[in-house]
């Protein structure tokens, strides 16, 4: 070896870089790797599934429900959560949920009555000081004093 670690002579030095390796074991022609996705079953598909399992298991046949789950890509965890809602509520409860965040109509309706009401207060208050404004006007013109006109309610 050469005092930059290197083989001189001898069979071709194996790639160093993790790119290298990388790029050596996939080959010119490799395609991206695909993303997993999540896999959703509609009732029916689960019903079958849970009504196989429970004949597999009324068989007694030793092996037989792992190897019936291997061959159908289901896992026991899929298997007890759809055994639990089949329990709570039969066909329905088995159907797939939509995901996300619930909507909820109640509380745009709450939201809607709250700003009526504070509508209805703001324009209650507004009334009074207009009548406040109004008295003010009148008792200025009684004792002879001169009101200056805000801009916004001069006429042209």
């Amino acid at each position: 070896m050469d005092s930059m670690g290197k083989r001189l002579g001898g069979p071709s030095a194996k790639p160093e870089t993790a790119a290298a390796i990388r790029q050596a074991s996939q080959g010119a022609t490799s395609e991206p790797p695909k993303t997993a996705t999540k896999r959703q079953y509609d009732a029916a598909f689960k019903v079958r599934i849970l009504r196989e399992l429970d004949q597999l298991v009324a068989s007694g046949e030793r092996g037989a429900q792992g190897a019936f789950l291997r061959r159908e890509g289901i896992t026991w965890s899929h298997v007890h959560r759809w055994q639990k809602e089949r329990d709570k509520g039969g066909l329905e409860a088995l159907a797939p949920k939509k995901r996300g965040p619930k909507a909820n109509a109640g509380g745009s309706a709450k939201e809607l009555e709250r700003l009526r009401r504070q509508n209805a207060r703001l324009q209650q208050e507004l009334r009074k000081a207009e009548i406040i404004i109004d008295v003010q006007k009148k008792l200025a013109a009684l004792l002879g004093e001169e009101v200056p006109v805000p801009p916004e309610e001069e006429e042209p």
